[in-house]
């Protein structure tokens, strides 16, 4: 893949909360090979100390250049790839970052998340190295026929939210396992990490998904789909302030409100431990899983290539046992445990630096069908 003198290398910025994952992948006809990888951790006291997120942006920029200092002798940046942040919505690919795309990830993203420093990120430091900068498949892909936007309440329709950049390169690691071109793949993936996602895949495209937010089934820290009207009744009892009733939703909701953890390996001990609370929650969770897996296997009238289980939980062999039992039945079932984000990035602009892929410019209007 590469050459003794020098290594073409895509670097790659993956913000989270408190964390920073960078990598460096060297480049060769779109394809990708890892050279280093690291999690740069905060400190949560530290990062409490700006006063928001856009302020972080230059200490973020000095932890990578720290990484960078690590680097093997040899290494040419060819490209800067970062995450996409939570952006309006936008078609799958990738999509090549721009001053207007920086300024809106900083000042007018759709909610404030660490991942908006991702493509401003990316943009300096390509500003630095003289290459260009890319977004690859974030949250806001959003490519939803109309038929799945309609409900019951004119004014709600639904739109997608999604953990769009690891289920894509899902899909494309369910194509070369099976032989078939990504584009005429059909399958479910389901992303099970803090949050969860569960995604109808057909033909490259994400035509549902359970809307991480909303609809999915409920996670380690979120609440995931709720009865509606006792939702509107505690919404006006008075009980919490709309913060507050957010966070019980979206952060402390989930595995976490019944249980006071968000770690599954905790919970996994308590259930051996003899903890039947413990067990309930936990078989509830899968047991909401299997059930929205079957569904969204409705999308595609049950005719599908595979279906996928992904994200961190899948580290735990009794998860990957227990929905591969539930779910055999369907399709073939694939697991494919943690999220390689990083890499997912690196590979969005890989395909770009070969010509397999024509970046698309912000501002970018969903794809939707007529």
């Amino acid at each position: 893949m590469t050459s003794k003198s020098q290594i073409n290398a895509v670097l790659a910025i993956n913000p989270g909360t408190t964390t920073t994952r960078c990598g460096l992948f060297g480049v060769s006809n779109g394809a990708v090979e890892r050279i280093l990888e690291e999690t740069l951790d905060h400190d949560e006291a530290k990062i409490a100390r700006f006063p928001n997120i856009q302020s972080q942006l230059q200490f973020r920029a000095d932890c990578i250049a720290e990484f960078l200092s690590k680097a093997p002798d040899g290494i040419r940046i060819a490209a800067c790839a970062g995450r996409g942040g939570m952006l309006t919505p936008v078609p799958s690919g990738t999509i090549a970052v721009n001053d207007e795309l920086v300024e809106f990830a900083l000042h007018r993203p759709v909610y404030q998340h660490a991942s908006n420093l991702g493509a401003p990120l990316a943009n300096a430091l390509a500003s630095r190295y003289g290459v260009h900068a890319y977004i690859t498949d974030p949250v806001s892909v959003d490519e939803l026929p109309p038929v799945a936007r309609v409900t019951g309440c004119k004014e709600l329709p639904r739109f997608s939210f999604v953990h769009a950049l690891n289920i894509r390169a899902c899909g494309r690691r369910l194509a070369r396992d099976i032989g078939k071109p990504f584009d005429r793949v059909k399958a479910v993936v389901a992303h099970l990490g803090a949050g969860f996602s569960i995604a109808a895949l057909v033909d490259g495209k994400l035509v549902d998904s359970s809307n991480r937010t909303e609809l999915s089934p409920f996670s380690p820290e979120r609440a995931g789909g709720l009865p509606p009207l006792p939702l509107i009744e505690l919404c006006y009892s008075g009980k919490y302030e709309k913060k507050e009733l957010l966070k019980l939703l979206y952060g402390n909701g989930g595995v976490f409100a019944h249980l006071g953890t968000k770690d599954i390996r905790r919970v996994e001990q308590m259930i051996e431990q003899g903890d039947e609370y413990a067990r309930l929650i936990y078989d509830a969770m899968l047991y909401q899983v299997a059930k929205a897996i079957g569904a969204m296997a409705s999308v595609v009238d049950f005719e599908l290539d595979g279906i996928v289980l992904t994200g961190g939980l899948l580290n735990s062999p009794k998860i990957a046992a227990t929905l591969e039992s539930k779910l055999s039945r369907l399709a073939p079932v694939h697991v494919f445990p943690g999220s390689d984000e990083c890499q997912a990035l690196a590979e969005g602009a890989a395909r770009v630096l070969a010509g397999l892929e024509k970046p698309m410019t912000w501002p970018v209007e969903p794809k939707t069908e007529q």
